[in-house]
């Protein structure tokens, strides 16, 4: 009943092994110290006292002692003879000798009060508690089983990774955790400043291990390179001397150990993560020729995965994330077309409505030029009120639009497919618990003044199709926004983000005007979170609706881009041209 984790390295030569240490338990429950030693060399036994008395001993100085440490080592040799101490005789024993030099080394060990004479024929060491208070980790964790029980089933604990990242790492070290999960490793790997990198192919995974990292708070370790903040330069770590009787035979000066696991910590301040980025990969798969024969189990692979799709189209519909405005299809037509896969029908409030379901890829984000198709196939169909694009990932340009058509219009919307939708056994026996889940357009306004151009959030639009309306939802349902102030039209680079609150209240006081009550009372949450005080100067800076001034560029196309996380996760980005 235990797992193996598996360490090794390609270098042997440049492989890192910084041992670990764990506190002994108690003295008092270690049998082999079962002696009180006072500062003049007298003994008592703890068997024959005490609590009080043993307590009383302590505090004048006695000290834990075992008395019976071993001075000899197997096999003989030139240090295979009779020891004098005390006016007395010892014998190492046969095939045995003294490990320590007995003409020298014993005779310092002597006169340092660390050899006891019990009145039988062999002599034992003497080896004080506090000589080293430690031990070595060895192969076997039993200390993790108090750890507490992790909120995912196959989340290892934090302990467990963070003592292998203290092993095998050093601080400026990079961390790779190829299967993200919940982002332990990144929260380990960020508490001990390391650097990380960590993937998944679940959007959800990914979305928890954001917002733990976000929301983490950690200790200041100091660090050697004060000045300079080079986290290269390692940890100011706490050092404690090993006294053995080899260092005290030998005349040396006790062992110097670093404990890896306990830098000194700068208790006036704290810590929260540091910058990073979510980053999304395409898939590209093309067909390898030693592959053609697998395409045919690929098709049906697909086919299975559009009947889930349809199952729990059926089943759960799509939501908005509002009560009472999920459209549950009642019945689902497949089409033989590439960009329209299907036809559905859904029960609005003035009667039954249809819609056309275009099913991104299952690995990989949803091409605009897929959906820019899918809008010719509906718009030349003319029969349609909803256009559903489905998928995992979107790029950024796609954007959620009312379509106008000879005979009035329809509207397209993104939906988020669940993750779970990839492997049938991954779902519940519930189909309603794999929604589909729509993803709102950010309301943006532009301001220009005198040549630079101000970006305003407003807030989310999302379609209900109960009642065929866009509806607005309100600013206080976005967690935070980001500004691309020069966006190229594929890669999105923050250059500005922004906190709202995330609350109805303080966008309400926002709204009317009474935007710096807003910010100090989200500012104030924070504090208390943090258990600091945060930059006025630098808070501005983060809240707010409004992005900084953007100077607008005249020599060729300026465009912008605006990212929207909601609370729920869901991202949505809106392109925006700053020229007139």
């Amino acid at each position: 009943m235990n797992d193996f984790i598996l360490w090794y390295a390609k270098d042997r030569e440049v492989v890192r092994n910084n041992p670990l240490y764990l506190k002994r338990r108690k003295p008092v429950d270690d049998p082999k110290f079962n002696t009180l030693i006072s500062s003049d060399g007298e003994m008592r036994r703890t068997a024959k006292l005490e609590e009080g008395q043993i307590e009383e001993l302590l505090k004048n100085g006695w000290r834990w002692a075992r008395v019976n440490y071993p001075l000899v080592s197997q096999d003989e040799n030139e240090r295979s003879k009779d020891f004098e101490w005390n006016g007395r005789s010892f014998f190492c024993g046969k095939n045995r000798h003294w490990t320590y030099d007995p003409d020298s080394d014993m005779v310092r060990l002597g006169n340092q009060g660390r050899l006891f004479d019990g009145g039988g024929k062999s002599l034992g060491g003497v080896v004080y508690w506090d000589d080293w208070p430690y031990s070595g980790i060895s192969n076997l964790w039993e200390d993790l089983h108090g750890e507490p029980k992790p909120l995912y089933v196959v989340q290892t604990t934090y302990k467990a990774i963070q003592r292998c990242l203290l092993i095998a790492t050093n601080p400026g070290d990079l961390i790779l955790d190829p299967t993200c999960g919940s982002g332990t490793s990144a929260q380990v790997a960020e508490q001990w400043g390391r650097r990380w990198i960590t993937t998944d192919t679940s959007r959800i995974a990914l979305n928890i291990a954001k917002q733990r990292l976000m929301t983490a708070t950690f200790p200041w370790y100091r660090l050697h390179d004060e000045q300079g903040s080079d986290i290269r330069q390692g940890l100011v770590y706490k050092i404690v001397p090993r006294v053995t009787l080899k260092s005290i035979a030998n005349g040396e000066p006790p062992e110097e150990v670093t404990l890896y696991d306990d830098p000194e910590e700068d208790r006036k301040r704290l810590r929260v993560t540091g910058p990073f980025t979510v980053e999304t990969l395409q898939s590209f798969e093309p067909l390898a020729p030693d592959e053609i024969e697998r395409a045919g189990s690929r098709v049906d692979d697909a086919q299975r995965f559009e009947g889930r799709v349809f199952d729990h189209l059926q089943s759960a519909g799509v939501k908005n994330g509002l009560r009472g405005e999920t459209a549950v299809f009642h019945r689902i037509d497949r089409l033989a077309n590439p960009y329209l896969h299907a036809g559905g029908y859904w029960q609005a409030e003035d009667g039954e409505r249809k819609a056309y379901i275009h099913i991104g890829p299952q690995f990989g984000a949803v091409s605009k030029q897929a959906v820019n198709e899918a809008l010719k196939e509906c718009r030349g169909r003319a029969d349609a009120d909803w256009l559903i694009v489905l998928g995992f990932a979107f790029e950024s340009d796609i954007a959620n639009e009312t379509v106008s058509q000879r005979l009035g219009s329809f509207e397209l919307t993104k939906v988020r497919m669940h993750d779970d939708l990839l492997q049938e056994g991954l779902l519940k026996k519930d189909k309603k618990a794999a929604s589909f889940v729509t993803i709102g357009e950010p309301d943006i306004g532009l301001h220009v003044v005198d040549g630079q151009a101000t970006l305003e959030v407003r807030g989310l639009d999302l379609y209900d199709p109960i009642h065929d309306q866009v509806k607005p939802r309100e600013v206080a349902d976005i967690a935070y926004w980001m500004v691309d102030d020069d966006y190229d039209g594929s890669n999105f680079i923050t250059r500005q983000i922004f906190f709202c609150g995330g609350e109805k209240n303080a966008f309400a006081k926002w709204r009317t005007g009474l935007s710096n009550l807003a910010s100090q009372s989200t500012k104030k949450r924070a504090e208390k979170t943090l258990r600091i005080e945060l930059d006025d100067e630098a808070w501005t800076r983060l809240y707010g609706f409004r992005s900084h001034p953007i100077p607008i560029r005249t020599d060729r196309p300026h465009r912008a881009a605006v990212r929207v996380v909601s609370q729920f996760g869901e991202e949505s980005t809106q392109v925006i041209d700053l020229r007139p």
